[in-house]
């Protein structure tokens, strides 16, 4: 079964969007949490001196992110079709 490439990458592209908001406003909601999960995820590197009081770059971040994502899925899809034959 072959994947639509152009369907992957959308659904990437929407699922990239949904995960950069839900960041995003877990960052300036509750920045506790947010700092805690990401210093779990860089195995507890000491971050203080990058972080912001207040998450900036909302539109530049989530279209460079759903871009990103877009391209992953698409990249992702091609390289299906390619071994499944």
């Amino acid at each position: 079964m072959k994947l639509n490439e152009t369907a992957m990458a959308k659904a990437f592209g929407v699922l990239g969007a949904s995960y950069y908001l839900a960041c995003y406003f877990v960052a300036f909601f509750v920045p506790g949490i947010y700092k805690t999960v990401a210093a779990t995820w860089f195995h507890m590197l000491d971050l203080s001196s990058a972080w912001k009081d207040t998450p900036g770059g909302l539109v530049l971040g989530l279209i460079s992110f759903t871009l990103a994502s877009w391209i992953s899925g698409r990249l992702l899809a091609l390289a299906y079709n390619k071994f499944v034959k």
